[in-house]
C-alpha cells in the first residue's frame, strides 16, 4: 500500500498499471518549433481548443510543453518558457477539468507552472539541472524521470552504449536513488526510457522489445514514440503527421509491454487502440 499522502494523480496512475490498463496523455506544444506541430497550438486561444479536443478525445491529462526538444533545438531561457505555459495551464485549469503536466528541465518552470495548476513534472533531463531534483521534491507532485544521452541540441550526433536497456537500467536505478535521497515519494516516481533522446534506430527498437524489463524497477513508465523518426526510418514516412498509424501500433506493443502511461499526439486513435487492448485483457488475454 502506498502511504495516504500520495498525491491524486499518482494513485490514478498506479490504479491504471495495477488494471494493466495505460492512461493516455496528450501532448500540447505551445512552442513556435515543436517538430510535428511547431506553432499550431502557440496562444492561449489555440492551446486551449486543442486542449478541449483532446479531453473530447478521451485524453487521461495533458502534457504542456514550453520548449521544443527535438534534435538540433536551442534552449529557451525560463522567462520565455514561464510566458508559453504558465496563461495556458491557467486557462485549462479554469475550464477543463483533466489533470496536467509540465514538460520542463527548468526548476523555475516547475515551480511557476505547478503554481498555476499543473499536477505532474515531466523532466526530459531525468531532474538534472541544478535545483530541479530539489524542486520536485519540494512540490510533492508525480515526476517522470526520463533518460536522455546528451542534451537536445547534439544528443543524435553519435549515441553509443555498451548495451541500452543495460546502461538504462543503470542510469534510473542511480536517479530513483537520487530522488528518495533528496525526499521524493518513491511513489511519486513514473520512468521514460527516452525513445529517441540519443538512441540509434536500434538502440530505440532494442528498448522497445525488452521494454518488460524496465518494470522490475518497481515504479510506472511512461512511454513517447508518437510520430517520431524512429517510425519514419521503418515505415518510409518523412511528414511526422503521416506517421499515425505506426505511432498507434508502437504505442499498442508498448503498452503490451508494460507502458502505463502513452505520451501521443494522436489522441482518439490511440485511446480506439487501449480500449481494444483493455477488452483483450478483460478476456484474459496475456501478456507476451
Amino acid at each position: 500500500m502506498h502511504p495516504k499522502s500520495i498525491h491524486p494523480l499518482a494513485e490514478r496512475i498506479h490504479d491504471a498499471a495495477r488494471r494493466e490498463v495505460p492512461l493516455v496523455m496528450g501532448i500540447l506544444n505551445v512552442t513556435p518549433d515543436s517538430f510535428s506541430d511547431g506553432g499550431r497550438f502557440h496562444g492561449v486561444d489555440a492551446a486551449l481548443e486543442h486542449a478541449r479536443r483532446m479531453v473530447a478525445d478521451g485524453a487521461d491529462l495533458l502534457d504542456v510543453g514550453g520548449e521544443s526538444t527535438r534534435p538540433g533545438a536551442e534552449p529557451v531561457d525560463a522567462d520565455e518558457e514561464l510566458e508559453r505555459v504558465v496563461p495556458v495551464i491557467e486557462a485549462i485549469a479554469a475550464e477543463l477539468d483533466v489533470p496536467m503536466s509540465i514538460d520542463t528541465m527548468k526548476p523555475e518552470v516547475m515551480r511557476g507552472a505547478v503554481a498555476a495548476g499543473a499536477a505532474m513534472i515531466n523532466d526530459v533531463n531525468g531532474l538534472r539541472a541544478e535545483g530541479a531534483i530539489e524542486a520536485a521534491a519540494e512540490l510533492g507532485v508525480p515526476v517522470c524521470v526520463m533518460h536522455m544521452q546528451g542534451e537536445p541540441r547534439t544528443m543524435q550526433s553519435d549515441p553509443t552504449y555498451e548495451d541500452v536497456t543495460e546502461d538504462l537500467l543503470g542510469f534510473f536505478r542511480e536517479r530513483i536513488r537520487a530522488c528518495t535521497d533528496a525526499g521524493i515519494d518513491p511513489a511519486h516516481l513514473v520512468l521514460d526510457p527516452g525513445f529517441g533522446f540519443g538512441k540509434s534506430l536500434d538502440h530505440n527498437l532494442q528498448l522497445l522489445a525488452e521494454l518488460a524489463r524496465f518494470r522490475t524497477l518497481g515504479h510506472p513508465l511512461l512511454i513517447g514514440i508518437s510520430r517520431k523518426s524512429m517510425l519514419g526510418k521503418i515505415t518510409g514516412r518523412e511528414v511526422a503527421e503521416d506517421r499515425v498509424a505506426a505511432s498507434v501500433a508502437a504505442a499498442v506493443l508498448a503498452a503490451e509491454r508494460g507502458g502505463n502511461i502513452l505520451r501521443v499526439h494522436d489522441v482518439a486513435e490511440t485511446v480506439d487502440a487501449v480500449r481494444v487492448l483493455a477488452a483483450m485483457r478483460e478476456r484474459g488475454g496475456a501478456r507476451p
